[in-house]
């Protein structure tokens, strides 16, 4: 049973029984609209020529009049009768028959008053055309069972010309005409269905062979492919499709299995992973000893009153202080840098001058410069404005220009730190440049580490403590905004970029 009606799902049934009801629908329209229509235009057909008729005859009797010779009246009439099936009646104006066709159409016209239509046998009051001297009317006789069309018209010479079509021939045709409609309908539903066969078969034998080769790929074989035929269709296209996916799933499918290899490498490499983890914490555990040692012999020296001068006792307590100051600052950072890392830290967006900051970071850092005879040129001054949170956007700007302060060296006659501000689409890109000597290819990467120095002797004369870069990257990967650095002729450029205002 669920062979029977997945057979009638299937789209060659579909397509043959769509092709037999749209034929079968056609012909039944075609039967309707025969009927409907056929008699109108038929009665329309018939008024017009019959109205041509009488325009012929009244120039006939024109020309008559007027004396042209060779014109046999009656021979012409014959011949207008004989042609259109006409009954013609033609009477002069004290109403005798001059011709006639047909003499029961005479008598007829004697009792019929064609001019009241008061014969009570006769629903003649259909008036198909009327003009002037001319009516053309449908009249049926329920008493004779005869429809007919009649002309009553006067002639331009005074006689009336009667002219009857019968009608009943049209209904002979509809009849007709519907019986071989049927009988076209019956031949074409046939042929329809021979062809709708051989149709559904060549459509249908390419999807059964794409429906192998999806089957084949849901099984992760991607061996048969889809065969190109010279035709420039739909399936054509899908096959094209099916083959492309295929390739692709299957170079997919080699990466992953590629990449399962690499990751069952990554996890016998678990013991390097180790070792950084233990390495992160020898960094942080270099950091602090330093000044938890210094803190503590300045300690011991107060409690020891090795030096009993007040200035001594000043200094060891201003050593304490410093790295006290210190190891706070470190800790602080780390917490923020984690924070930023674990995306736990909220960003308080709003729109600052961006110029503004870099001037105030630069007073900042006033005394160092002078200390250094460091020069500094910042384009351009007039305000420029960014969104982003200034809160971290100026410990970015501190730790670059804080880190050229450091690095900056002398290179034809100066010590500079250029500073410059411009405009990339709907970014901002801050640049700080300053002269010195070049960072060592390898270590463009490492420098954004936690604790990473390109100088591995971490002189604590400068302050620094490994972490500003990082803390760098971390605010700008929360940003999703772009940062980096690179060689230049005589120094080295730092970036970041920021969101314009809109």
């Amino acid at each position: 049973m669920e062979k029977v009606r997945n057979k009638f799902r299937s789209v060659r049934v579909r397509l043959f029984f769509s092709l037999c009801v749209v034929v079968i629908a056609i012909v039944l329209f075609l039967i309707i609209l025969n009927n409907v229509v056929l008699e109108t235009f038929y009665l329309y057909s018939k008024t017009k020529n019959v109205i041509q008729e009488y325009e012929r005859i009244n120039y006939l009797y024109n020309q008559i009049d007027l004396g042209v010779q060779g014109i046999d009246i009656e021979s012409e009439l014959n011949k207008i009768a004989t042609k259109n099936e006409f009954d013609i009646v033609i009477e002069n104006a004290q109403y005798f028959t001059i011709y006639t066709t047909d003499s029961d159409f005479s008598s007829l016209l004697e009792k019929l008053d064609v001019y009241t239509n008061s014969n009570k046998n006769l629903n003649n009051n259909h008036v198909i055309y009327s003009r002037g001297n001319v009516r053309v009317t449908e009249v049926k006789d329920d008493v004779e069972g005869v429809n007919y069309i009649l002309l009553n018209a006067a002639l331009d010479n005074g006689y009336r010309l009667y002219i009857r079509i019968q009608t009943e021939s049209i209904r002979e045709s509809v009849k007709v005409s519907n019986n071989l409609l049927i009988l076209i309908g019956i031949v074409s539903v046939a042929i329809a269905g021979i062809l709708a066969s051989y149709i559904s078969k060549k459509f249908t034998e390419p999807i059964l062979e794409l429906n192998e080769i999806a089957k084949n790929m849901a099984k992760l074989d991607f061996r048969k492919k889809y065969q190109i035929k010279d035709t420039n269709d739909e399936i054509n296209d899908l096959g094209k499709s099916i083959n492309s996916m295929s390739q692709k799933l299957e170079t997919t499918i080699k990466q992953l299995r590629n990449n399962n290899i690499e990751l069952e490498k990554d996890i016998e490499e678990k013991s390097k992973i180790d070792e950084m983890r233990k390495q992160f914490i020898s960094d942080v555990s270099h950091e602090l000893k330093t000044p938890i040692a210094l803190i503590q012999g300045y300690a011991e020296g107060l409690l020891e009153n090795v030096n009993d001068d007040e200035e001594s006792r000043n200094f060891y307590a201003q050593v304490i202080l410093d790295e006290s100051n210190k190891m706070d600052k470190l800790v602080k950072q780390l917490l923020e840098l984690m924070k930023l890392e674990y995306g736990k830290r909220e960003f308080n967006n709003e729109t600052f001058d961006i110029i503004e900051l870099i001037k105030e970071v630069i007073r900042k850092c006033n005394v160092m410069l002078k200390e250094k005879d460091i020069e500094v040129e910042l384009a351009p001054l007039e305000p420029v404005y960014v969104v982003a949170d200034d809160f971290y956007v100026e410990q970015v700007v501190t730790n670059y220009i804080t880190n050229a302060i450091k690095h900056a060296e002398e290179k034809q006659g100066k010590k500079l730190i250029r500073i410059s501000v411009e405009a990339k689409q709907d970014k901002i890109r801050v640049t700080i440049f300053n002269t010195g000597e070049k960072i060592a290819e390898e270590d463009l990467e490492r420098i954004w580490k936690r604790f990473y120095k390109v100088d591995s002797s971490r002189n604590r004369d400068d302050g620094g403590t490994g972490i500003g870069l990082a803390l760098v990257k971390a605010i700008m990967n929360n940003y999703g905004n772009d940062f980096g650095v690179s060689n230049k002729e005589d120094g080295v450029e730092f970036y970041f970029e920021l969101d314009a205002q809109k």
